[in-house]
């Protein structure tokens, strides 16, 4: 598989970092941003770098990117376009559809689903109640859809890791809400790990939930992992309001994937 040629639509935090990663395991790169700023930085970590545009209108894409044998994108919708999310996506697919591309890795979100008092897994049908999660879920069955193209879908959950420290946002807070509902979370490494084992093992067209099996309470995670980050200790409600806890069945079943990240409360211990 290596020397092939994977496209990624949008270089965020997780896109440029899996990027990188697959630069360093030899294959071929290319990348895409909205930002001209960043094609510089592209081509030093030899990604081959794309100015790339499917926002509304402004259509604006260089047919040679999706020559590519996988295409991931990794574009979540934009708070103040939403609606405009799902007619992104058929566009994308569109132009991946007219380079013959074979397989796509959509990342998706485990927001997708409603806090439903219960545990969901891979199998589970999602029936959102938010916006993100309506447009996530249109966004995954346009893809799903198009029998031009197969689909593999990851759902992460929370995303942790470099410069995402997550328990600054409740350091020094009082009377945070829901302190006993689980948390679900996923770290860049394992969101690395598990897309490189897709494509290494071929193990394409499946849905998989990038989640870490650790669940602990918000209030036992966040108060931990501020302690030890020397920030203020927040302060909890001893309560469970609406809550879900997201489990992956087929990141066992299809990739035999062992997390790098297995247990919060021990990652919790160390500052981060």
């Amino acid at each position: 598989m290596k020397n092939k040629s994977i496209s990624i639509l949008g270089c965020g935090w997780y896109g440029l970092a899996m990027a990188k990663a697959l630069v360093a395991d030899g294959y071929h790169v290319n990348g895409s941003t909205t930002s001209e700023e960043k094609l510089e930085t592209f081509k030093k970590l030899n990604i081959k770098p794309y100015l790339i545009n499917f926002n509304g209108e402004s259509v604006n894409y260089d047919e040679s990117f999706f020559n590519c044998d996988v295409l991931i994108i990794s574009i979540p919708p934009k708070r103040n376009v939403q609606a405009d999310y799902p007619n992104k996506i058929k566009n994308i697919a569109l132009a991946a559809e007219k380079a013959n591309v074979k397989q796509i890795i959509f990342i998706s979100s485990t927001g997708i689903f409603q806090n439903g008092n219960f545990i969901v897994d891979d199998e589970t049908i999602p029936e959102p109640n938010t916006t993100a999660g309506e447009v996530l879920l249109a966004a995954e069955k346009v893809l799903k859809e198009n029998q031009a193209l197969t689909t593999t879908i990851i759902r992460f959950a929370g995303l942790i890791g470099p410069e995402r420290n997550l328990a600054k946002y409740f350091a020094g807070k009082t009377d945070i809400a829901n302190g006993l509902a689980p948390i679900n979370l996923i770290h860049l490494d394992d969101c690395i790990g598990i897309t490189k084992a897709i494509i290494e093992q071929k193990a394409f067209g499946n849905i998989y939930h990038g989640v870490t099996p650790s669940h602990p309470s918000r209030e036992e995670f966040y108060t931990k992992a501020c302690l030890s980050s020397g920030f203020e200790k927040p302060e909890f409600i001893d309560e469970l309001l609406d809550w879900k806890q997201v489990e992956s069945k087929n990141v066992a079943r299809f990739l035999a994937y062992q997390f790098k990240i297995e247990n919060w409360m021990e990652y919790a211990e160390i500052k981060h």
